[in-house]
């Protein structure tokens, strides 16, 4: 079992770190949400996920469970197990929210 608290500031890191893994893959966070056999595309709903992991293991198990994913689309074994996969609309406007507070942070005046 992990010493270290699951906080804020490791929710908000965690986010950021798959977002970002997402965007240098080319996935989404839909199809993220596929491999992992969670009812929702919704970034709460992967972040509970990842929270259990992170209670099992620490950041060592999310990682872990990130790699696996990684490797699953790597061998090409996400085409074998695609279902078709919907976003609902509350689900869809969750993630404009998201790209929202995304956009919020960054600084064009550069």
């Amino acid at each position: 079992m992990s010493k270290e608290r699951w906080s804020k500031e490791i929710e908000e890191d965690l986010i950021l770190l798959i977002k970002d893994w997402l965007r240098q893959t080319g996935r989404t966070q839909s199809e993220l949400c596929q491999s992992l056999n969670l009812p929702s595309a919704r970034m709460p709903t992967l972040v509970e996920f990842l929270k259990k992991d992170f209670f099992s293991g620490g950041i060592p198990r999310i990682a872990s469970r990130l790699c696996e994913v990684e490797e699953f689309w790597t061998n090409g074994e996400v085409g074998k197990k695609k279902k078709s996969f919907d976003l609902n609309a509350s689900g869809q406007l969750d993630l404009l929210d998201e790209i929202c507070e995304d956009l919020s942070k960054i600084n064009f005046n550069q």
